[in-house]
């Protein structure tokens, strides 16, 4: 099969290039920067140069294609991306399924379990329609994106929707949980909020899920790839635990409203690091929690137990140096 994707520069794309190459699938792939894509080149991915934002780029990308994987997204907390978050998983997302549509490919994209933003506890399905505000702007921009696919999907295009949790794994360098592993694991002291929570799976598993929507999901239909609900306190703690050093300060949602007050001010002002920001201290007094089940059902999909996936980040990371 010949595939086409967005995003496989990144830390989730690139795991699903990986795999779609070792099962032997031709894959072309969308870049900004050839120079960025080094990796994909060595692994005989055809590079399309151009972005979302370039329909003739888009439609070079998908020629002759079997199934277009749209994975593209921007994921950061802060106001100073703001405008970046509705470029990107808004508009960038509309650019990317007008081009599927032309085209008529089947096409898997890529949502999040975030568009429920905090679900207080509580574990949402696909079946669940949030109607409140939202925790981050990532949130609400990713809600938005979602809605549109839905909207292509009425309109024709034959697509498969599918909603990561929290994605982990070696080699994440993006993310809030990846930036906070690598400084418990260099032994820098770490603060965390007690009481959030979410659901987390291994790269490689929501990659596979990826894979595994484009061969048997049902168009127009959603599946959550959501893993087991943890605690951001135990999650830090294990990795703190696995990597030999000393466990994070956990803070409780008091002094973590408190660091978001002083925060979001400061944020018009200066850069403050993505960990630091007012949205990452709500994201972290919050739940983000999904339900697998119709994703195991129907697609036959797993995830690996926390635990196990990350005393392997740990390992891995550690090598690295």
């Amino acid at each position: 099969m010949r595939y086409a994707m967005t995003g496989a520069t990144g830390f989730l794309g690139g795991e699903l290039a990986r795999q779609l190459r070792s099962s032997g699938h031709d894959l072309v792939a969308l870049v900004r920067d050839p120079a960025r894509a080094a990796g994909l080149r060595d692994l005989g991915v055809e590079l399309v140069v151009g972005d979302l934002y370039v329909s003739a780029a888009l439609d070079r990308l998908l020629e002759g294609a079997d199934g277009f994987f749209h994975v593209a997204g921007w994921y950061k907390h802060g106001r100073r991306e703001h405008e970046r978050l509705r470029a990107v998983n808004v508009t960038g997302t509309r650019n990317a399924l007008e081009a599927a549509l032309r085209a008529g490919v089947r096409t898997v994209y890529t949502s999040t379990l975030a568009i429920n933003s905090d679900t207080r506890g509580v574990v949402r399905d696909e079946a669940y329609l949030h109607r409140g505000t939202w925790v981050t702007e990532y949130d609400r921009t990713k809600a938005e994106a979602h809605r549109l696919a839905e909207e292509y999907a009425t309109r024709g295009l034959p697509l498969v929707i599918v909603m990561p949790s929290v994605v982990y794994g070696p080699g994440d360098t993006g993310s809030t949980l990846g930036q906070l592993t690598r400084q418990i694991i260099g032994g820098r002291p770490v603060l965390g909020p007690k009481d959030g929570g979410c659901s987390w799976a291994h790269v490689h598993d929501v990659a596979r899920g990826h894979v595994l929507a484009m061969e048997k999901g049902r168009p127009g239909e959603s599946y959550m790839l959501a893993g087991e609900r943890v605690s951001y306190a135990e999650i830090l703690g294990l990795v703190a635990r696995e990597a030999g050093r000393r466990r994070p300060i956990l803070l409780p949602n008091s002094l973590v409203r408190v660091a978001a007050a002083m925060t979001a001010p400061l944020e018009r002002i200066v850069p403050i690091p993505q960990a630091l920001t007012a949205e990452a201290a709500r994201a972290g007094m919050a739940t983000y929690f999904g339900d697998s089940t119709k994703a195991e059902t129907e697609l036959g999909w797993t995830s690996r137990p926390v635990r196990e996936g990350i005393a392997e980040t740990v390992r891995l990371e550690m090598a690295r140096g």
